[in-house]
């Protein structure tokens, strides 16, 4: 694999992984709206509390 190959799959993966962390962000609000506990939505989005306290 060639170093524009390996920068193509790298960056593909970046973006892969901060559209799902995006996702998850989107949905721990919406569970945050409607009252779920924050440890509940930290164990169901992989989230840190920290964030989820953030929104």
């Amino acid at each position: 694999m060639g170093t524009e190959e390996y920068l193509l799959d790298k960056f593909k993966k970046e973006g892969r992984e901060e559209g799902r962390h995006a996702e998850a962000l989107e949905i721990a609000a919406e569970m945050k709206k409607d009252k779920f506990l924050i440890e509940t939505i930290s164990k169901l989005t992989k989230l840190s509390i920290e964030e989820i306290k953030a929104l």
